[in-house]
């Protein structure tokens, strides 16, 4: 009898340590409460609502920016644009990552095949831990097919051949999967839709995989737009220099296409996953680009219904200096302090701690830009993506831009003004930042 006393003791605390004591609900143990640190070099955003859309001046007719009060999730945004420098980290991975693939097809070493438990992995992934060896002469000449071979050489420098810097990435179309006749069927145990997929090809659903959409693209930015942008105007020396010479690192990127900045994003997003999971955190931060309400929100920094983001109706603060960098009175480009572009943070951040949401270059946003979109969108966190085919017309490549640039008039520096690009451009006075959404609500 007292065996089986003891036995029923030891029974009744191994059930309380797996956690389901007295049979109540308790929910799942052992998750961690993680309090979300500030991302570096991000401002906080909090939650709210404001008024979106001009709130004064606008173009006559121009019905695109109507008023429309609208809420937002609190979400984390760059406190600058990203910078030359910041962008070239990007593309120099995409270059060692594309050097390391090669490297990995001729010897093995230079790849992962098995994880920790001996099970293979299929794809191999890269061996990052271990240096190319450029005194293998097998090696060396391996590396050497992605560098200019001696034609097209300039004085004898080796140089790595920028059409090679190709990243390949995908995302998922959640907004397909949502719809209902998408949706995996219960009853017959089997997708029943059609989705159309990235090169504008019908497909039918028959797993989760239907709705990654794969892309590849071209990460250098486009150098040459200084000059293609300007007709009878010298600007080859920031075509040479611009984003490669540290006297320019701190200056923002441009040239560089809407989609190159989405790439950026998820490649960015990857990269602290990838971390994260070594040191055993939770990888789940998503970097994006900024959607156009969050962007305008953002930019009015708490103050609603400004024209600006400095809070005020005029362009000059109480000295008579101009608070961004654009295009004053009739084309002093200098007057402001800057022929072009100037260092990210040269002028005082508003009151969320955001620089240069006015002036110095425009803003990729992530949304597709349509003259209508305020009266169809939601009131809550107002989103509209198309994503486009290869072989749309132009009018489906448009994305919203915001902020103006330095080459821009007063107009476009305002909160409410809102305007476009087509997605595969590519312009010196346009740049991007990224958002992060924040975990947890307010």
């Amino acid at each position: 009898m007292k065996k089986l006393l003891v036995v029923f003791v030891i029974l009744a605390l191994l059930s309380s340590c797996g956690g389901y004591v007295g049979g109540e609900l308790t929910g799942v143990e052992g998750r961690r409460s993680l309090a979300e640190p500030q991302p570096l070099g991000m401002a906080f955003i909090p939650m709210g609502t404001y008024n979106m859309g001009q709130s004064d001046q606008d173009i006559n007719w121009a019905f695109y920016s109507t008023s429309k009060t609208v809420s937002v999730d609190a979400f984390w945004m760059d406190d600058t644009e990203i910078t030359n420098n910041e962008y070239r980290q990007f593309v120099h991975w995409v270059k060692d990552s594309i050097l390391r693939k090669a490297v990995g097809e001729m010897n093995e070493d230079y790849m992962i095949t098995e994880d920790e438990n001996g099970n293979e992995i299929n794809p191999p992934i890269l061996n990052w831990d271990l240096e190319i060896d450029m005194y293998d002469e097998e090696i060396r000449e391996v590396v050497n097919e992605y560098y200019y071979n001696q034609d097209d050489q300039l004085y004898g420098r080796k140089e790595f051949d920028t059409r090679k810097l190709m990243y390949e990435y995908y995302w998922i179309d959640l907004k397909q999967a949502a719809v209902k006749k998408n949706r995996y069927n219960y009853e017959t145990r089997r997708y029943d839709g059609n989705i159309t997929n990235n090169m504008g090809e019908v497909v039918e659903i028959d797993s989760r995989s239907s709705f990654v959409i794969r892309d590849i693209v071209n990460v250098y930015p486009d150098t040459l737009a200084w000059i293609a942008d300007f007709s009878y105007s010298f600007n080859e020396p920031y075509t040479t220099m611009y984003f490669w010479h540290p006297s320019y690192d701190n200056y923002p990127v441009v040239g560089v296409t809407w989609k190159q900045a989405s790439a950026f994003a998820i490649w960015r997003t990857n990269y602290l996953n990838a971390y994260l999971k070594g040191v055993g955190e939770p990888f789940v931060h998503d970097y994006r680009l900024p959607l156009e309400s969050e962007w305008e929100y953002a930019a009015r920094g708490g103050i609603d219904l400004q024209m600006y983001p400095w809070g005020g109706y005029y362009t000059r603060n109480n000295e008579g200096c101009f608070l961004a960098n654009f295009k004053p009175l009739r084309g002093n480009y200098v007057d402001d302090g800057g022929l072009n572009t100037i260092p990210v943070g040269s002028y005082q951040p508003n009151d969320y701690g955001l620089y240069d949401m006015s002036g110095n270059v425009a803003e990729w946003t992530s949304n597709a830009f349509d003259e209508s979109a305020y009266s169809f969108t939601h009131d809550m966190n107002p989103d509209y993506k198309y994503n486009a085919k290869p072989n749309d017309p132009p009018v489906r490549k448009r994305k919203v831009i915001r902020g103006g640039s330095w080459k821009d008039i007063g107009y476009y520096l305002q909160n409410g003004t809102r305007t476009f690009e087509y997605q595969d451009t590519s312009k010196t006075y346009i740049g991007f930042r990224c958002v992060r959404s924040y975990l947890g609500g307010s």
